[in-house]
């Protein structure tokens, strides 16, 4: 099978140059693979030119709805991938996280994007910041999508997962996406594109594919590109390195060589529950896919009096793994992905040998394998070595052995145990095994600075935690130092990779006018009626509704203390609230204030608001007193649709008192139905 590149709207087969990928189960040709005369010059401009308008053109919403769409139209065809993904050595276990996982990654950015994005072009990250005393002139900051290609470039351990976890924050973002795939596993990534295309969701332009090298693209790269790398360390160093890249201060994430850990904790003794919640997770991690995961447990961190008895009960489930052909399901580990991928582990093995000894496993006999040939195949036995004195050792630290391999280690004190997870230089992940609040919590704040996640696991969340390795985790998938930046799981921060963050300062009145949130000072459109009657649709943003006045007494006081149980001295005794710094005498409730505010602009007939949904950033500034008077300003500040039925609409609400001094300042969330769907009684 020929693996065609997708490039300006088109598949392109290349005249010659082709690369074999042999199958990791039994060694046959499965895909040849070449980008010879591309014209990679071509590839960029199309991106740009014609990806980028035809994204940008479209909402946060509407783009995160393609993507909705997309992962139902993936699902439907997933069958065909893991039977392709079999191949690569992988079980149909350990093909869920790449394919289903994939999906549901989709599935995630689209949902998160919808909740926390507004359907318009520009996004507002934090909130207005006044510049002067006037309130003429303020700032904000907006997210803008940038003007080039995203450049992805992806590991072969996760064709799919890896390739729709970088596409769906950078199309929602409005940047094309150009994707490259790992040689060895291009042909599960090609699968999965040609769904892609064949859909016919996405805008022409926004995605291109190549199968094989990226020849001169990367030399053609600006500084309103972006590369997205997954892989070695050392190479991404060398990508870093290309002229292009560090000269236009191209924007490069990457997620690396990672030699994450799992710490048992000192406090855990053989017979709790975490003793054997450790053992598990560490077996589990190496062999899940023949231990070729990003997020692999490289080093196993263990009290020094514990170490005999880890190693007996890690070696006892290991004995249980059944290596093989993964179609076979009598197998639970596969192959790892070529046989040059296993001669690789075998040399990175014997390095981490010069400074810890081998205790289980086989560099050198093929290992029994079920349903396949051991020779033809590029299979590999679990190996676990073991370290007494990881502070004085060094390879171990640094060096990766990207297959079923992890190293035991012995420490004596927490401080050690500390040390020994920081001494890889900054991992995807490190997890804790411990029911002791305060090793916990040490070991925490210890290894967190160098860890780009701490899983914490005891016997209260085992049955729910994600697990050590678990891609999607919905937070940071990345990590400091060696591990590299990647990306931020399940969030809009993610999406924001992919965006410039522009300060803006002007009126008011401009800022809204960019930003599409209405803010104090800015033009406030006066209400056709209430805007409580109008439907989601009809209501525009800056549009106000001002209220009547209603006086606050001290009868109104004490009735809602003695209903609610809020009987605070403030509130009720005149003497004690005058020695407040920040009270005259007694005051009203803030949650009276909110109340009476609420009955000043609230509709009681049935209409367009079918739910409060809830307050958010509300202050209270100004003390009420008896006989003070209060009123209403009500703005439409911002809306996003929800479903065809509805909407959400934010309003900013600011509460005055008789001398329009702010009395308290909130933004009140609402359900609002559209037009067609507004409720209605049914006729007598």
């Amino acid at each position: 099978m020929k693996l065609r590149s997708y490039v300006e709207a088109a598949w392109y087969e290349a005249p010659g140059g082709f690369t074999e990928v042999s199958s990791a189960v039994d060694g046959r040709t499965v895909a040849l693979v070449s980008s010879q005369g591309v014209d990679f010059g071509r590839v960029l401009d199309y991106a740009r030119n014609v990806g980028g308008p035809a994204l940008r053109a479209l909402t946060f919403h509407e783009r995160a709805e393609a993507i909705k769409r997309l992962a139902a139209h993936l699902d439907a065809y997933k069958e065909r991938f893991y039977q392709l993904s079999f191949d690569t050595g992988a079980t149909r276990k350990d093909s869920w996280t790449d394919i289903d996982g994939g999906i549901i990654t989709l599935r995630s950015f689209a949902s998160k994007a919808r909740r926390e994005l507004p359907d318009a072009r520009v996004a507002v990250d934090g909130a207005l910041e006044p510049l002067s005393k006037g309130g003429t002139f303020a700032g904000r900051h907006i997210m803008t999508p940038l003007r080039g290609a995203a450049v992805h470039i992806n590991a072969y351990n996760f064709p799919c997962w890896g390739m729709l976890e970088k596409l769906a924050p950078a199309f929602i973002a409005g940047v094309p996406a150009i994707v490259k795939p790992a040689t060895q596993s291009a042909y599960v990534a090609h699968a999965v594109f040609e769904e892609i295309i064949a859909s016919g969701i996405l805008p022409e332009g926004s995605v291109q594919f190549i199968a094989g090298s990226l020849g001169d693209l990367l030399e053609r790269l600006t500084g309103q590109d972006v590369v997205s790398f997954t892989g070695s360390a050392s190479t991404a160093v060398k990508l870093q390195r290309i002229a292009a890249i560090a000269q236009n201060s191209v924007r490069f994430i990457a997620e690396r060589d990672s030699l994450n850990a799992a710490i048992l904790g000192s406090d855990v003794a053989e017979t709790d529950p975490e003793f054997d919640l450790f053992v598990r997770e560490v077996a589990r991690e190496i062999t899940t896919k023949a231990g070729q995961r990003c997020t692999c447990i490289r080093r196993a961190i263990v009290p020094r009096a514990l170490l005999d008895r880890v190693q007996s009960a890690l070696v006892a489930r290991l004995d249980r793994a059944v290596l093989g052909d993964p179609r076979s399901e009598k197998v639970t580990m596969g192959a790892l992905v070529s046989c040059g991928q296993r001669d690789d582990v075998r040399a990175a093995v014997a390095e981490l040998a010069q400074e810890a000894i081998i205790v289980y496993g086989d560099l050198d006999a093929p290992p029994h394998v079920v349903d396949a040939d051991a020779k033809a195949g590029a299979f590999l036995s679990p190996i676990v070595l073991r370290c007494e004195r990881p502070l004085q050792a060094t390879r171990v630290h640094s060096v990766e052995a990207f297959g079923p391999v992890t190293t035991l280690m012995a420490y004596d004190t927490i401080d050690d145990a500390i040390a020994i997870a920081n001494r890889g230089e900054g991992s995807l992940v490190a997890s804790i095994f411990s029911y002791d609040t305060a090793t916990a919590d040490a070991l925490v704040l210890g290894i967190a600075p160098f860890h780009g996640r701490v899983l914490v696991v005891d016997r209260d969340d085992a049955k729910e935690q994600t697990g050590h390795g678990s891609p999607l985790a919905p937070l940071v998938h990345g990590g400091p130092g060696r591990a590299g930046g990647g990306e931020e799981m399940g969030g809009v921060r993610g999406i924001f990779h992919y965006m410039q963050r522009t300060a803006v300062q002007g009126t008011p009145q401009r800022l809204a006018t960019v930003s599409g949130v209405w803010n104090p000072g800015a033009t406030e459109t006066a209400a056709d009626g209430h805007p409580f009657e109008r439907a989601y649709e009809e209501l525009r943003v800056g549009e106000t509704f001002h209220t009547r006045t209603r006086e606050i007494t001290l009868e109104d006081i004490e009735r809602f203390a003695h209903f609610t149980g809020d009987e605070f001295y403030a509130h009720m005794d005149e003497a004690a609230a005058k020695t407040s710094p920040f009270f005259e005498g007694r005051v009203a409730h803030g949650y009276l204030v909110l109340s009476f505010a609420a009955g000043l602009f609230v509709r009681s007939e049935l209409g367009p608001v079918l739910a409060n949904y809830g307050l958010e950033n509300l202050r209270f500034l100004t003390p009420v007193y008896p006989g003070d008077t209060m009123r209403v300003r009500l703005t439409v500040k911002e809306k996003r649709p929800r479903k065809p039925e509805y909407g959400e609409v934010r309003w900013s609400v600011t509460v005055f008192n008789q001398r329009d001094e702010i009395v308290a300042t909130y933004d009140l969330l609402t359900m609002n139905a559209t037009a067609a769907h507004v409720p209605a009684l049914e006729p007598a």
